[in-house]
């Protein structure tokens, strides 16, 4: 009788490589784990119910955490608060009483609905560009977009902080890779004449609109001037922009005036728009259509739900209506708690955008104060290596529309309570 196993031959030999990866992971203070318990299970290598806090409640600024008092959300891409918003949830329910749960195919099979169309055609208009396709999430539409258009006769100019789907995308691509210092215009102007000596095509200059890290805005009218000069294209990801920066919540574009000057736009539909999850690219008809025709995220995984389409399209209906007093609120909520941390002494990142870094540089002061916020009901993640440079820990607080002005000062006040009696230096 042959006995069964329910792992290979090699299991030991992975197990002990990755043991010993998570203990150098733990003995950084890095390891990622909730605030139920510190102490994994005993002869367990990962209590992987450790990993992530664990949320009870929909989505909002006051939520429900496992084994813990309801607390106020300062860590989600919640900006608009629509995540929870009655509209947008009708609007998802409705989806699937006429269109189902999903289509269990690809887009150019069977998977293809006139509401996915729909939802392409408003978000072209939303960024005035000629058409749009929809992903799964904007890390697959960052995935699809360099090796697409991109080849080994073509370069890419990448600002060094860009997300971490930017840069993956550009590594399944064959075009010249160039890297500027973060948002330096005199870099990238050497970088550009750098490609240009090596005989590149297409050049074409890669940033995120807003640095999700840092919460700083990138100079996108120098950046197109730029562009001008050496006959190159732009592309940015606005995931952290779309629905509530600029004026009308057109993005960095609109707040830089250079919405006519931006030759790709790739975003998401999981953070102001909607909260769920969904991406996009949206460009020329020629970009759009051999995306369509070659984009591998896009050609081979399913389309998106009806319940995200649905809640999307809303999204961006209220985005027009009610996202006018939103993004005043925001911008308000904004403003009070960044003077107030800065008149309290603390060194904070970024300008004008609701993620404010809060800079702490030590890793476990980052993740002590994280702890001690957690105990007053204020619920914040601090962040350190390798996600941010070694001695830029941080704590990443995120503004909501929705927070109350009394939840931006009680944050505030934990925050220069809790560092005073820790005697940070700020």
């Amino acid at each position: 009788m042959i006995q069964s196993r329910a792992y290979s031959t090699g299991r030991k030999q992975l197990q002990s490589i990755l043991a010993k990866q998570i203990e150098e992971i733990k003995a950084a203070g890095t390891f990622k784990v909730n605030l139920v318990s510190r102490r994994p299970e005993k002869n367990c290598v990962l209590n992987t119910q450790q990993n992530e806090r664990v949320i009870t409640t929909a989505q909002s600024s006051t939520i429900g955490v496992k084994d813990s008092p309801k607390v106020v959300n300062f860590c989600a891409n919640n900006y608009l608060g629509f995540a929870g918003h009655p509209a947008i949830r009708e609007a998802a329910k409705s989806a699937i009483d006429s269109h189902g749960n999903g289509l269990g195919s690809v887009r150019f099979i069977c998977g293809t609905q006139d509401i996915h169309k729909q939802l392409e055609s408003t978000i072209s208009k939303f960024h005035k560009k000629e058409d749009t396709i929809l992903y799964p999430s904007c890390f697959d539409a960052n995935a699809g977009i360099f090796e697409t258009i991109l080849t080994e006769n073509d370069a890419v100019i990448s600002d060094a902080l860009n997300h971490a789907s930017i840069i993956d995308g550009i590594r399944l691509c064959k075009a010249k890779r160039f890297r500027y210092k973060n948002c330096d215009m005199a870099d990238l102007e050497e970088r550009l004449k750098e490609a240009d000596a090596a005989g590149a095509r297409i050049k074409l200059i890669a940033t995120d609109g807003v640095f999700s890290m840092d919460g700083s805005v990138a100079p996108l009218d120098k950046i197109c001037d730029l562009a001008d000069k050496y006959n190159a294209l732009t592309f940015i990801d606005e995931c952290h922009a779309t629905g509530f920066f600029g004026k009308n919540g057109r993005g960095t574009p609109e707040y830089f005036g250079v919405e006519d000057r931006i030759d790709i736009i790739n975003s998401t539909l999981g953070k102001a728009v909607s909260g769920a999850a969904g991406g996009y690219t949206t460009s020329t008809k020629e970009v759009i259509t051999l995306l369509r025709q070659r984009s591998r995220p896009y050609l081979f995984s399913n389309s998106i739900p009806p319940a995200v389409v649905g809640s999307a399209q809303k999204a961006f209906e209220l985005i027009d209506t009610e996202g006018v007093q939103l993004r005043k609120q925001l911008v308000a909520n904004t403003n009070l708690f960044r003077s107030r941390m800065a008149a309290a002494g603390f060194t904070l990142k970024g300008e004008n955008h609701p993620i404010v870094p809060v800079m702490l540089g030590d890793a476990k002061l980052a993740s002590d104060i994280a702890d001690e916020m957690l105990k007053r009901g204020i619920y914040v993640i601090g962040f350190s290596y390798p996600v941010v440079p070694k001695g830029q820990a941080r704590i990443r607080v995120q503004l909501s529309a929705i927070h109350t002005t009394q939840q931006v000062n009680e944050a505030a006040d934990a925050f220069i309570e809790i560092a005073n009696s820790k005697k940070a230096k700020l």
